[in-house]
């Protein structure tokens, strides 16, 4: 695995990041032919904007987001641990509106399976409510498909949909973002919910180790360490939304930081990101010897460790680091915003 014509990447795991961009940029007109006047955001953004109110400063606006687990599932499936992929999409949709300052209202899932097993259902459904009262809404409802024929025996597939409101006034786009600004990196939980495919290539195709294996480098079985749960930074967030503290934010999922960073960042303005400012988790640094990956395709396709980003004014970056670490998170300051061409730069 040395030579540099064996190093895995996502799109040789099955997964092509390029592809997924172009399919969104050929869907974008069809879907702005449907817009109405009360739509206030445009396809790609983390979640979709609809206002309902006429146009005043303080109106409510609805902020929507939908997603699933994916291969993460594959996972559960391997272990039989059904109990904490429900929690990991409540907390991937409650981040994904997080970012433009919502407040999750309520919560509706799919369940779709070949064969259902009751308590397999149950199992999703706990670690969904766990997520549901984790960030304060109820888990309104949902639909349970049963269809022979359509799934592998055993395996199910699952999504999400959320709703948040925030006032529009106190809505996050990054616009305010300016020269000079500070990058916070909050800490994540592991992998989240996102490069399973790569992950699982690398860990069980490439080592050939079993979920129950505790590779030398790290501290748990693998399957302990992936299965780890999609960490929700509602809590710690919540109350410094609406404060004006906080000029944009990004969810660290597919695409990872130059992906998603890259999307808040406002024209002629770019983010410099020093990747030595914090702590990679080992179970990164052992995918990327383990597989011979190399480290732009590891930032492409993994959170690294930093799984939500805030960018403030200099002057306010401790205050804001402090109320995020009392409130329970580990906090680096990564970045700097400068005048750039180039979205995010990593060095």
């Amino acid at each position: 695995m040395n030579d540099h014509r064996d190093r895995l990447s996502y799109a040789a795991a099955g997964v092509d990041i390029d592809a997924g961009e172009l399919a969104v940029d050929r869907i974008r007109r069809a879907a702005r032919e449907t817009f109405t006047p009360n739509v206030l955001s445009d396809i790609g953004a983390f979640g979709g904007m609809y206002r309902l109110d006429a146009e005043r400063p303080g109106e409510t606006v609805l902020v929507a987001s939908a997603d699933g687990v994916g291969t993460k599932l594959k996972l559960a499936f391997m272990t039989g641990r059904h109990d904490t992929v429900g929690e990991d999409l409540v907390n991937h949709c409650v981040n994904d509106i997080l970012v433009q300052g919502a407040r999750p209202l309520f919560f509706l899932d799919y369940i779709a399976t070949g064969k259902l097993t009751p308590q397999v259902v149950a199992d999703l459904v706990t670690g969904m409510a766990r997520g549901c009262r984790l960030a304060g809404m109820p888990l309104l409802g949902g639909e349970t498909a049963e269809m022979p024929d359509f799934y592998a025996l055993g395996e199910y597939d699952v999504a999400g949909f959320i709703v948040g409101q925030v006032a529009r006034d106190h809505i996050v786009t990054g616009e305010t973002i300016q020269e000079g600004d500070v990058i916070l990196g909050l800490a994540s939980s592991g992998l989240h919910t996102n490069g399973y495919s790569l992950a699982r290539r690398i860990a069980f195709d490439v080592a050939n180790y079993s979920a129950d294996d505790t590779p030398d480098g790290l501290d748990q079985p693998l399957g302990d360490i992936l299965l780890t749960t999609h960490r929700s930074y509602a809590p710690a967030l919540l109350p410094i939304l609406g404060s004006g503290l906080i000029h944009g934010m990004a969810h660290i999922t597919g695409g990872g930081i130059p992906g998603n960073l890259s999307r808040i960042i406002p024209d002629n303005l770019g983010a410099t990101i020093d990747t030595t400012t914090w702590v990679v988790p080992p179970i990164f640094e052992w995918l990327a010897r383990t597989g011979s990956v190399d480290s732009k395709e590891m930032f492409r396709v993994f959170n690294m460790g930093v799984g939500y980003i805030c960018v403030v004014a200099a002057q306010e970056a401790e205050q804001v680091a402090t109320q995020l670490r009392n409130a329970g998170e580990t906090v680096w300051t990564i970045g700097t915003i400068t005048p750039s061409q180039q979205k995010v730069t990593l060095t």
